[in-house]
C-alpha cells in the first residue's frame, strides 16, 4: 500500500466536500471572510485514560507534572479507557471502588471525550473471593457486577469492553481463576450470551465490545458463534500489541478484511508500538518476558515514529474501523514495563508524539482558516468528520460533518 493510495482512501472515507450556507437573521452573509474550525474529531483517537485518574480526582502527588501530562493527552486523544478489572475494583465483595472511577470517567466527560470502560468479564485479574463459590454463584454474581457497573455509570461510560478474551478463556492455564471456570462449564457462546444479555439489559443504549488478542480463524470461529446464536455485538474489538515488531501494512490489511466480513465495526482497542528493543519472537506468552530494564533508544523512538504513522494511516484507510486505542500514554506505568508510550520516563514527548500531534491535527483535521463566502452566502470546503464551529464578526454557529462524501448545510449564525 503506498503512502498516496492509503492518502486517498482516507480522504474517500474521513472527510466530506461541504457547501456550507450561510444567513444572518436570514439573509445570506454574502461577500464575508468568517472564521471556521474543527473542534473535535468524529473517528475515535483514544487511550488508556488510567494514568490521569490522580489527577481526575485531586490525588496527585504533582499535581503540575499531571496537569502537564493532562495537556500532553488531550492534544492528541478524544476518546479513553478507563480500568474495571474486577480484582483491583472490587477486592472485597461488596467494595467497589465506583467513586474514584466515576470521578475520572466525568472529567474526560466533562472534556468532551468518550469514556469506555475495560473490561466487565475477564478470567485475568478478576476477584480472588469469586473462588470461594460455586460455579452458579460466580456466574450470578458476574451477571450481576455487569448490571451493576453498566447502570450505575450510564451517561457518563456508554461504551464497554464486555467480554476480554473468550477464545483462551476456558483454556487458560496460568492460574485458577472463577471466570474460567465457569467458561470451561458453561462454553464459549453461552458465556458470551450470558454478559452481553446483561450489559444489554441494563444498558440498552450502549455500545458493546466482543474483545480479543486472538487474531487467528479461532477468534473468527468464535463471532461466527456467536452471531448465528443471535447474540447482538456493536463493534468487534481486535488488539495489536506489537512488541515483538510492526505488524506491517499487508498483516494488518489482511486481519482488517478478515474481520470486517461481519459487517460490524472494528475497534483497535489496545495499541502498542515500543520505542526500544523489540521482544524476542519464541516468546509466546507476552507476559513471560520479564527483564530488568527496557529502555527507550534514539533508533527505537525514530522507529516507533514510523511505524505509529504507517499503522493509523493503514487504520484510517480502511473504512469499517471507528477507533483506535493506544495503550498507555507514558512509558510510566507501561504493560511489562515496555518502552511503548509517548512519552520518555523523563515526561518529555518523543518523536512519535510530534508525528501523531501532526497527522491528527494537522493532516487529518480542519485547523482555524479563513474563507470567504460567495455572492449568495456559500462556501465550500472538504473538511474530516467530526464537529465544527463557524463564525463571522460576533455571530458564530456549531454544525457537524457527520457523513462521508458530498454534503449540503444550511446554517444560520447567531
Amino acid at each position: 500500500m503506498t503512502e498516496t493510495f492509503s492518502d486517498d482512501r482516507i480522504r474517500q472515507h474521513r472527510s466530506a466536500d461541504a457547501t456550507v450556507a450561510l444567513t444572518v437573521d436570514g439573509v445570506p452573509l454574502a461577500g464575508r471572510e468568517v472564521r471556521l474550525e474543527q473542534t473535535r474529531h468524529k473517528f475515535l483517537f483514544g487511550c488508556t485514560g488510567f494514568e490521569l485518574m490522580d489527577h481526575a480526582n485531586g490525588t496527585s502527588e504533582d499535581p503540575e507534572r499531571d496537569a502537564r501530562n493532562a495537556e500532553l493527552w488531550e492534544g492528541l486523544f478524544n476518546f479513553a479507557t478507563l480500568p474495571f478489572y474486577w480484582g483491583r475494583f472490587e477486592p472485597e465483595r461488596g467494595r467497589p471502588a465506583t467513586e474514584p472511577l466515576r470521578k475520572a470517567a466525568q472529567w474526560f466527560a466533562d472534556r468532551g471525550h468518550p469514556v469506555k470502560g475495560h473490561p466487565l468479564a475477564w478470567h485475568t485479574v478478576s476477584a480472588d473471593w469469586l473462588l470461594d463459590l460455586d460455579n452458579e454463584e460466580i456466574a450470578r454474581v458476574q451477571v450481576e457486577r455487569i448490571k451493576r457497573e453498566v447502570g450505575e455509570f450510564a451517561g457518563i461510560i456508554d461504551m464497554w469492553d464486555v467480554i476480554n478474551e473468550v477464545v483462551i478463556m476456558p483454556i487458560f492455564d496460568k492460574y485458577d481463576n472463577g471466570i474460567t471456570r465457569i467458561c470451561r462449564d458453561l462454553g464459549r457462546i453461552p458465556m458470551v450470551r450470558m454478559v452481553f444479555d446483561a450489559a444489554r439489559e441494563a444498558g440498552p443504549n450502549a455500545t458493546l465490545l466482543l474483545n480479543d488478542f486472538d487474531m487467528s480463524a479461532a477468534y473468527e470461529c468464535l463471532i461466527e458463534g456467536v452471531l448465528e446464536a443471535g447474540v447482538k455485538i456493536d463493534a468487534l474489538g481486535l488488539q495489536s500489541h506489537m512488541h515483538q515488531g510492526y505488524w506491517g501494512e499487508e498483516k494488518t490489511e489482511a486481519i482488517l478484511e478478515r474481520f470486517s466480513r461481519y459487517g460490524l465495526p472494528i475497534h483497535f482497542t489496545e495499541t502498542t508500538i515500543v520505542s526500544g528493543e523489540v521482544m524476542p519472537p519464541e516468546i509466546e506468552d507476552l507476559n513471560d518476558h520479564q527483564v530488568d530494564s527496557w529502555p527507550s533508544t534514539p533508533e527505537g523512538e525514530a522507529r516507533q515514529a514510523d511505524e505509529i504513522e504507517r499503522h493509523y494511516r493503514t487504520l484510517l484507510a480502511h473504512p469499517s474501523v471507528e477507533a483506535i486505542t493506544y495503550w498507555g500514554m507514558f512509558d510510566t506505568g507501561m504493560w511489562l514495563g515496555a518502552p511503548g508510550g509517548f512519552v520518555r520516563l523523563d515526561g518529555t514527548p518523543k518523536p512519535s508524539y510530534d508525528r501523531l500531534h501532526r497527522l491528527i491535527n494537522e493532516e487529518w483535521g480542519t485547523p482555524a482558516t479563513t474563507l470567504t463566502t460567495d455572492e449568495e452566502g456559500r462556501l465550500r470546503f472538504n473538511g474530516f468528520l467530526g464537529d465544527y464551529r463557524i463564525a463571522a464578526g460576533d455571530r458564530s454557529a456549531e454544525f457537524k460533518l457527520d457523513e462521508a462524501g458530498a454534503t449540503d448545510l444550511t446554517i444560520a449564525l447567531g
